[in-house]
């Protein structure tokens, strides 16, 4: 897709002035009601798809199909990520009306890094062919790694703060309990950091190990910087009110870790083929409309059983729990 600077620059504006409308909504902590979140969710996801429309119409149908199939990937791969953010919180019990400005600089943190991470892939990707082949073996590893997780059904991990974290915080010192938004305060004539800070601080770092994952898919399914950019950019828009809309019901995606996986080890190989078709080698290489097919299947896919799943073994959870009152009785 060939885009000219001015695009470029009117893009990069247009979505600065969606983040700053987004941290408008948020300017003042308050629980965020299930019908807030649910009303901004459908309208992200509506201007990501009039997005996605307008790619089609002014560019062209195959740009259009890598940039839904980008957002759909990114998407996907955000709400997997909300699981680790809840651990985050929870960790650090962040108080309810809190938890949305720092969503929203987890937001901010991950846009900034991941424009990082696309500059410089696109220009590996440009001078190393080679790199496809990387990012596919890498892709593959991450699916095969998924899948090991899954299949050990191991419970629920507290998050633990990396060395880096503790390291800062034994610097700067942390208060006991939160002030509002204040990020430092003084203390025995000291400034020291508050816990909003900190849990500011993890959330960013958790972002340039999500953007390590979600980059190489990306590219996978599209080597265009602006489809790339474009696609990450949506897919993290509403990523703070999708939080609260569905912080329920991300327990219920109990098979999401083995829809990702199937997605992340079929771009695998999709990168790979594309890699030995850049080196002359005869293979079949895989369309878009077959990726968008394959990613949104697997994804409904897993969205049904891991509903089914959840209501089995929430009808097994009730049957015993009256089976342990019984006995009681």
């Amino acid at each position: 897709m060939d885009v000219s600077m001015t695009l470029w620059v009117l893009t990069i504006l247009g979505l600065s002035a969606l983040i700053a409308v987004d941290f408008f909504i948020g300017r003042k902590p308050h629980d965020v009601s299930i019908k807030e979140a649910g009303i901004w969710t459908v309208v992200w996801i509506a201007l990501a798809v009039l997005f996605g429309v307008g790619v089609t119409i002014w560019g062209s149908g195959q740009a259009g199909g890598e940039f839904f199939a980008g957002f759909i990937t990114e998407k996907s791969l955000s709400v997997d990520n909300l699981f680790v953010f809840i651990l985050i919180m929870a960790k650090f019990s962040v108080p309810t009306h809190l938890q949305q400005r720092v969503l929203l600089f987890g937001v901010l943190i991950a846009l900034v890094l991941r424009a990082i991470f696309i500059a410089a892939g696109a220009a590996i990707i440009s001078s190393f062919s080679w790199v496809f082949y990387l990012f596919g073996a890498f892709l593959i590893y991450t699916a095969w790694k998924l899948i090991k997780e899954a299949l050990a059904d191991e419970e629920e991990e507290d998050f633990e703060e990396n060395r880096l974290l503790k390291s800062v915080e034994k610097k700067f010192g942390v208060a006991d309990r939160y002030h509002g938004t204040k990020l430092f305060i003084q203390q025995h004539g000291k400034r020291i950091m508050t816990p909003l800070l900190v849990v500011m601080l993890a959330i960013g770092m958790t972002d340039v190990l999500f953007a390590m994952d979600s980059i190489p898919a990306i590219f996978g399914l599209t080597q265009d910087p602006y489809i790339v950019f474009t696609a990450n950019a949506f897919a993290l828009m509403g990523l703070r009110q999708l939080y609260f809309l569905i912080g329920g019901l991300l327990k219920k995606l109990v098979h999401l870790s083995y829809g990702l996986s199937v997605i992340l080890g079929f771009i695998g190989v999709k990168l790979i083929l594309h890699a030995l078709h850049e080196s002359g080698v005869h293979v079949p290489e895989i369309s878009i409309p077959v990726s968008l097919a394959v990613i949104c299947g697997v994804l409904i896919i897993t969205t049904i059983t891991s509903l089914i799943a959840s209501k089995k073994q929430a009808r097994r959870d009730a049957a015993e729990e009256a089976q342990k009152d019984s006995i009681g009785a």
